[in-house]
């Protein structure tokens, strides 16, 4: 059974995961309307694994007899300027659920609620992930800046990208 601290708290982050959802397929939109569709493609597999990882967190309550509390959205930016600014967006965005992240453990630690460590550590190795792919992608629109035929290569290796489905029960 959850703490009434931790249910609040892990309620609070399926919203926040499906915030990220929506953000990465408002980027995935807005990639699409100019003509980037391997830049839409990478978000829009962010928006897929996003909601993934919010159903492993509500499931996660289930299965500890807490109650899931799905909480309105707030909105959300339509456009960004360049790639380079919608991913510099995402991984400033990534770092707060690594906050986020990292205070649910946190907090989890001092409730005594082992088994939700050990369920968030997927969860902090994951934003390692996120964060190093992000940053990759960051770097490299950082070299090719204003290169055209730049950001079609990168655009073309994008494309490529396939999605994964995670497990969201235990």
């Amino acid at each position: 059974m959850l703490s009434k601290k931790l249910e609040e708290a892990i309620n609070a982050q399926i919203n926040v995961e499906y915030w990220s959802a929506f953000l990465y397929l408002s980027m995935s939109a807005d990639f699409s309307a100019k003509g980037l569709p391997g830049f839409a493609n990478w978000m829009e597999i962010q928006f897929k694994e996003e909601q993934d990882h919010a159903m492993k967190f509500l499931n996660y309550m289930l299965s500890r007899g807490a109650h899931p509390e799905l909480r309105p959205l707030a909105k959300l930016q339509k456009t960004w300027k360049t790639p380079l600014e919608a991913y510099k967006d995402s991984l400033a965005h990534e770092q707060v659920v690594t906050k986020n992240i990292n205070d649910l453990y946190a907090l989890a630690t001092e409730e005594k609620d082992y088994a939700t460590q050990s369920m968030l550590k997927w969860f902090i190795d994951e934003q390692v992930e996120e964060e190093e792919s992000v940053q990759a992608i960051i770097d490299t629109l950082s070299l090719i800046g204003d290169n055209g035929y730049g950001v079609y290569q990168l655009d073309k290796e994008l494309q490529a990208r396939k999605y994964t489905p995670i497990a969201t029960e235990e």
